[in-house]
């Protein structure tokens, strides 16, 4: 009871800070992700899906400080692409470094300018399901007090990959984003994400994927190392359709991303995907719950930290299959390599399952750089930096092909090399 009440008293401090939207179209709905985070509480460490994380940088009333990088001549993600750049500074849309919202050949609005449509109908809703069986009072959060986010529906193949730009330029900035994605039924869209955001970012994205719709989405979470964020993605499969989401993290002191993907439709198809480098005081949590719902559908969870200095890896993944689910392929790999003897990896894979013709598998794994492996590049007149550097792309490579586009997949391999180079790897 005290626990309870310890974590109640937290919301309460927690949205004291905070200067809650009042009305409009989606008033309804933050009212009651607001009774519903008043009801659960903040996470604390006692939280059984928080036991390898420390919430409370997350969770206090104020963001705590973090200083700007300076990325000198590292370029930003996706700078080659043609895309459609919507641009965020410290969690606030800034239409003056974004391209004309109407270029990218569907509804895309801002928060700010959009009125009642079809987002009220999808807006927290999937944020609701997915507070089931598992609390997620961050998203909650978030559900009740973002002011800011974009709604992007889409009705045949987009003309152009949406790329969602997060700028961070207050060292105690406190952004939290909300969008909201629908796709209709036989519609694709790329949605690209890259940026630190703020020095600390509360994100949650919700898509709806309908009926033989195809979505594609690659972020890369970076640059600023002192920031603290918790992104979650929620997502509904209709049938035949295809979701895949890949993340890369590179720096950030704590990252928490979480991903709750439901397949509610048959022969539904959902990847998920991430590949993350640490060094020092890194702290990466990839939280992640699949529900097959259906007959003959497909998901892949496929995660890669590589560790070094005391950097700190988190994996926590479910498969569950429902009664009636016969036919799920369900597929999860969790896999660390550490540097040094300094650095940890936590993993807690799941399989809950009530349908008797399945195949569901999943494996976690930690270890160190093949040796073998290493002399045999070495006996080969290859340097040893480069070397080790080329084991750990090649341990990532499992996880970097889920990307479909292999110009995309590309630019994040460039970026992975670009990391282990500054970082002597």
């Amino acid at each position: 009871m005290a626990v309870a009440e310890a974590k109640r008293d937290a919301a309460e401090a927690r949205l004291s800070a905070l200067a809650l939207p009042q009305g409009g179209w989606a008033g309804a709905a933050r009212a009651e992700a607001l009774a519903r985070l008043r009801a659960m509480g903040l996470p604390g460490r006692r939280d059984e899906y928080w036991r390898y994380t420390d919430p409370s940088s997350l969770v206090q009333a104020d963001a705590p400080k973090a200083s700007l990088f300076d990325p000198k001549d590292e370029p930003m993600a996706f700078t080659g692409f043609d895309r459609v750049k919507v641009v965020f500074v410290d969690g606030v849309f800034d239409p003056a470094q974004s391209d004309d919202l109407e270029a990218a050949g569907v509804e895309l609005l801002s928060r700010q300018t959009a009125d009642i449509h079809w987002a009220k109908s999808l807006y927290g809703v999937l944020e609701t399901r997915g507070q089931t069986p598992v609390q997620r009072p961050l998203a909650a959060l978030n559900s009740a007090a973002a002011t800011e986010g974009v709604l992007i529906r889409v009705t045949g193949r987009a003309a152009k990959p949406v790329s969602l730009i997060y700028l961070h330029k207050s060292e105690t900035s406190d952004a939290m984003l909300h969008h909201c994605v629908k796709l209709e039924e036989g519609a694709e869209l790329t949605l690209l994400e890259n940026g630190p955001a703020a020095a600390r970012f509360n994100k949650v994205l919700e898509v709806e994927v309908a009926d033989g719709a195809r979505f594609h989405h690659i972020r890369t979470q970076g640059r600023d190392h002192e920031r603290r964020a918790v992104t979650h993605i929620f997502a509904r499969l209709g049938r035949e359709s295809l979701f895949k989401s890949f993340t890369l993290t590179a720096n950030g002191v704590l990252t928490r991303n979480e991903a709750v993907i439901e397949l509610t439709g048959d022969d539904a198809v959902a990847h998920v995907a991430g590949a993350a480098v640490g060094d020092g005081d890194f702290h990466h949590d990839d939280t992640v719950f699949v529900t097959h719902a259906a007959e003959r559908c497909e998901s892949r969870q496929v995660f890669k930290k590589v560790l070094k200095n005391g950097a700190v890896g988190v994996f926590q993944g479910k498969i569950l299959v429902k009664p009636g689910a016969q036919k799920t392929d369900g597929y999860q790999i969790s896999q660390s390599l550490l540097l040094d003897d300094h650095s940890q990896f936590l993993a807690k894979p799941e399989l809950e399952i009530y349908a008797d013709d399945v195949k569901c598998s999943h494996g976690s794994t930690s270890g160190a750089i093949d040796e073998t492996a290493l002399y045999y590049l070495r006996s080969r007149g290859v340097p040893l930096r480069q070397a080790q550097s080329l084991l750990v792309l090649a341990f990532l490579a499992e996880a970097i092909q889920e990307i479909e586009d292999e110009g995309l997949a590309e630019d994040i391999r460039a970026r992975l090399e670009s990391w282990l180079a500054r970082h002597g790897q």
